[in-house]
């Protein structure tokens, strides 16, 4: 006590003494211990140390008035003050918290998104163009440059597009957000929770280990086996939307999985990324293969009537189509393989160990009996819609209600399907601003202005149909919807093509054709493409580069064998 009551009287004498800037420094007593003994305090030369400001020393140290502890010391009122580094040492220790990472926008992606549309919202409007439809075109290429470069996930992109577009008064509210009534997006989000389902229950996981099992010993057999199952559903499933994501991405996806392929763990690359590409560019062969194999596909035939006064029907449609599609199916797989291969391409031990799965699996749990009835109900929905005056996004909300009802798929799951909501999003964008471009006539004046150009070469009638076909398969860049596109193309480019000398009904039946094959440029250009491209493992710059590959080699398909073949058949 003697001790603490010495201390407490030099308190104040200390604190007077102590150099201006430092008179409200805070004094802290930090080695008294009562445990030790009065007589021992002092005597014993034991320091008691006080916390003092940095002007004097990160730590001075207060011993026994009279003992010389050096020339380093300062005498305060009796007490001898004296510099120690360990407090200093003690500080250095101590690692400076890291710097928070930048957790927003990456700065040089939306820098070149934000330049593309303020260069072209500045460049003079063409005659003949509205100011909205040329600002709203400035809007959509900054944000197809930003989907491509990814300032921001995509969804935040497509929004951020809405956003512009509603606050420049170039859309109102309404009309930026009417596609998100539009059933196609919604029909792709809930393709993914069919997915979460089909995979949760363990069915997914048994068809694929029955496909492994049956085909599983190359990665290019197992391939063929959905390309070619996927187009025999075709002609019978008339939405390509839900062939692709109420069928076939759950079971590529279990296929994946099963396979050792997954998503954010460097194995993409495995079978995922080759099977999903492929999965994709050959589901737009097998819509333009048949008439009732993409919704869209009877808009064309009925404007087709509208312009020539001929009818497509759905056997002449499939005997056109049915050379080029065939060699396409067997081409594209086999290029994708040799220039986007799978690390595994042969695996002669996975039927064996398939089968072995199976065996483990046992007989289906309820939960997969449930599963597997409500697929059936749906797809069944999708066959017969037409015939029930059932649409098919109508049929997948009756069949997810079954499986939410069941308990099969929870509520909590499906909003924690990101991707989902994600794709609804930008998808649902992208549609609307693509569909005011077109209310607004820009498509319109883009048509008559290829028309007039082309139409004053003076060319042969092959050649001039040959520039007009890739104009009209190329703009595809600017739509979001194949049916979007025919609607604001297609006539003017049959009345020019045969305007030009193209027999009409072999113009009609290109363009037809290639309203399909064109979705395969982006991951927006088709019903098929955000639902496999939303299973991520496929990077965006691969997805269009590959994209544009295959469109390339598809033309010279159709074109070049299909022309051969549609002279045989005698269409011109």
């Amino acid at each position: 006590m003697a001790s603490l009551a010495l201390t407490s009287l030099y308190l104040p004498s200390l604190r007077s003494r102590l150099p201006n800037s430092e008179s409200n420094a805070r004094i802290r007593c930090s080695s008294l211990r009562s445990s030790i003994p009065k007589s021992a305090i002092f005597g014993s030369g034991v320091r008691t140390s006080f916390h003092i400001p940095s002007s004097l020393s990160n730590e001075a140290k207060f011993v026994k008035p009279g003992l010389n502890f050096g020339s380093s010391g300062r005498n305060l009122g009796g007490f001898t003050v004296r510099a120690s580094s360990s407090s200093s040492s003690a500080a250095a220790a101590v690692p400076a918290p890291a710097p928070q990472p930048w957790q927003g926008a990456a700065i040089k992606p939306l820098i070149a998104s934000i330049a593309t549309g303020i260069i072209l919202w500045f460049v003079p409007v063409p005659s003949g163009v509205s100011r909205n439809a040329w600002q709203l075109l400035a809007i959509f290429l900054a944000t197809i440059v930003g989907i491509i470069t990814q300032p921001l996930p995509l969804g935040a992109v497509a929004l951020l597009g809405l956003g512009a577009s509603v606050l420049t008064k170039t859309l109102t509210f309404s009309a930026a957000f009417s596609a998100f009534g539009d059933p196609i997006p919604w029909l792709i989000a809930l393709a993914f929770f069919f997915a979460r389902g089909f995979i949760k229950t363990g069915l997914g996981n048994r068809i694929a280990y029955q496909f492994v099992s049956l085909f599983g010993s190359s990665s290019l057999g197992l391939g063929y086996s959905l390309v070619f199952s996927e187009a025999l559903l075709a002609p019978a499933i008339p939405s390509v939307s839900a062939r692709a994501g109420g069928i076939f991405l759950p079971l590529v996806k279990s296929l994946c999985v099963a396979c050792g392929s997954n998503v954010g763990d460097g194995t993409e690359n495995r079978l995922g990324a080759w099977l999903m590409l492929t999965c994709f560019q050959t589901s737009v062969i097998s819509s333009s293969m048949f008439l009732t194999a993409m919704a869209a596909n009877p808009l064309s035939a009925t404007l087709t009537y509208n312009t020539i006064k001929q009818t497509i029907g759905w056997t002449d449609w499939a005997k056109a189509a049915i050379v080029p599609g065939l060699i396409s199916l067997i081409v594209v797989p086999l290029l994708l393989y040799v220039v986007y291969p799978p690390t595994v391409k042969s695996s002669p031990d996975a039927p064996k160990l398939a089968r072995e799965k199976l065996e483990k699996m046992g007989p289906m749990t309820k939960n997969e009996i449930i599963m597997a009835g409500t697929l059936l109900l749906t797809v069944g929905l999708w066959v017969f819609g037409g015939v029930l005056n059932v649409d098919a996004v109508t049929a997948a909300i009756l069949g997810l209600s079954v499986l939410l009802v069941t308990g099969v798929v929870t509520w909590k799951e499906c909003l924690g399907e990101a991707v989902a909501w994600d794709t609804l999003t930008w998808f649902a964008a992208l549609i609307a601003m693509a569909g005011y471009l077109n209310k607004y006539g820009l498509i319109s004046w883009f048509s008559q202005t290829v028309v007039k150009f082309v139409g004053g070469l003076g060319l042969s009638w092959q050649l001039s149909f040959g520039i007009l076909v890739l104009l009209y398969f190329y703009s595809h860049y600017f739509f979001a919807s194949g049916a979007a596109h025919i609607g604001a193309m297609f006539t003017a480019f049959l009345s020019v093509a045969s305007a030009l000398g193209t027999p009409p009904y072999f113009g009609a039946i290109v363009l037809s054709f290639l309203s399909n094959l064109m979705g395969g440029l982006t991951h927006y250009g088709i019903g098929s493409a955000p639902v496999f491209y939303g299973a991520n493992y496929v990077p965006l710059a691969q997805w269009w580069g590959y994209g544009f590959l295959v469109s390339v080699v598809n033309i010279i398909i159709w074109l070049g064998i299909g022309g051969i073949w549609w002279k045989a058949i005698g269409l011109w």
